[in-house]
């Protein structure tokens, strides 16, 4: 598998290239740079178009431009959030390169890069060697906890160019669980939960990779990133997306229709038993790491709770709160609604839809839709969980891969 050009190549070398951007605490600078260069060779790319090559010729479907509106409508957020509370052009501007260039704005240009000539082969076979990549140094990292060797562990000088928390500079492939001494992975992420996310949208990248041996080495690489990063959202998330996109996928068969009906009305004679077995089930899946719940709640609660002073603009930064990583965080709804007000709730939300119901119907014969539904529903459900614009520079190859199956035509 070699890129054919420029744009399959940056991909390429920057994807499997992700270790090495790590150790040097590149990535959160080195990624938004390449989406941003990109989308300028797509550009002139688009400018130089003539009549004589219409058969190749890019076009920009709508689900992409909702994309694109609705990323510049959450950057005018950010600004009138900034000139309610009086914040000043220094950390507008601040604000504007770090939360939006950097971390908004890709959500919009990396699905924009898929219109590129970029093969979806590329993709899945960059994230396989990085599941490989991954496989490897997470035995590392398991035989270095169990031996108690020293771990390596260090922030970049890199870090001295801000633009994020130190963790975004940092190389520390795990870390040791409060209470319990269990081992969690990070790996290449900043944190545990990210990586479950991350490991995630890989699994089904990998899993479409032709090479049977590939294919193996990358979803046994996926699978270990989840369970490893003990993220409870990341173990649950995988199956359930693999049941939806599944369900999703058949929709327009008869079966589908009777076998729902046939399982509603066994549910329906089971409620109760259902009911108490979910209950029981969530206070389990909240007593583990219990601490980590209650922070969670407890941050969400005063965002909603202090939302009402700034509803339609929002608060414009993270607000700091006693010891906590600050209101606003740990939740892209509810941080959204507190950092950018409803305006900034909807232009998220929006074209997370719209990129849905494009998706669902293409899903029902391509295979490449119901890899960009997969991705889709795991946004969709870590949003939940976590700040998912913090780690844009991290999932990027998902957001490629979406916009190329965005760019599928209707069958």
């Amino acid at each position: 598998m070699k890129p054919q050009n420029f744009a399959e190549k940056v991909v390429w070398y920057s994807a499997i290239g992700t270790y090495g951007l790590y150790f040097l605490g590149a990535q959160y600078i080195f990624i938004p740079a390449i989406a941003w260069l990109l989308t300028l060779y797509l550009c002139k790319q688009i400018w130089q178009q003539t009549q004589k090559s219409s058969a190749n010729k890019i076009t920009i479907p709508w689900s992409i431009w909702v994309w694109i509106v609705s990323m510049l409508i959450l950057e005018l957020a950010l600004i009138m959030g900034h000139i309610d509370f009086d914040l000043g052009l220094t950390k507008t501007i601040f604000s504007s390169i770090n939360n939006w260039a950097r971390q908004y704005a890709l959500l919009a240009l990396f699905p924009l890069i898929g219109y590129l000539n970029i093969r979806p082969q590329i993709l899945y076979r960059a994230a396989c060697i990085i599941c490989l990549q991954s496989l490897i140094l997470a035995a590392i990292s398991c035989l270095i906890f169990a031996l108690h060797l020293p771990h390596i562990e260090y922030v970049s000088p890199l870090a001295i160019l801000g633009g994020g928390s130190d963790e975004l500079y940092s190389v520390d492939f795990y870390e040791i669980e409060y209470g319990t001494n269990l081992l969690r992975l990070k790996l290449f992420a900043p944190w545990c939960p990210e990586l479950g996310m991350i490991a995630n949208i890989y699994f089904f990248l990998a899993f479409q990779e032709h090479n049977y041996k590939w294919r193996i080495i990358g979803v046994v690489g996926a699978i270990t990133m989840i369970i490893g990063s003990f993220s409870r959202a990341a173990i649950l998330c995988l199956p359930l997306v693999i049941t939806l996109v599944w369900v999703i996928g058949k929709l327009a068969q008869p079966i589908t229709y009777i076998t729902l009906a046939i399982a509603s009305f066994i549910t329906s004679i089971f409620t109760p038993q259902l009911i108490n077995f979910i209950q029981t089930s969530r206070e389990q899946f909240d007593s583990f790491r219990s601490s980590s719940s209650e922070v969670r709640g407890l941050l969400v609660n005063l965002a909603l709770d202090r939302w009402y002073e700034a509803p339609i603009w929002g608060h414009g930064v993270v607000t700091p709160w006693l010891n906590t990583p600050g209101i606003g965080t740990h939740h892209t709804w509810v941080g959204l609604l507190f950092i950018r007000g409803i305006v900034g709730f909807f232009a998220f939300a929006t074209p997370l839809f719209c990129s849905f119901i494009d998706l669902l119907f293409k899903v029902q014969k391509s295979i490449t839709a119901k890899v960009g539904m997969s991705i889709i529903l795991i946004l969709f459900i870590f949003s939940s969980v976590i700040d998912i614009s913090y780690i844009v520079h991290l999932y990027w190859l998902g957001l490629v891969m979406l916009g190329i199956s965005l760019k599928e035509q209707y069958i």
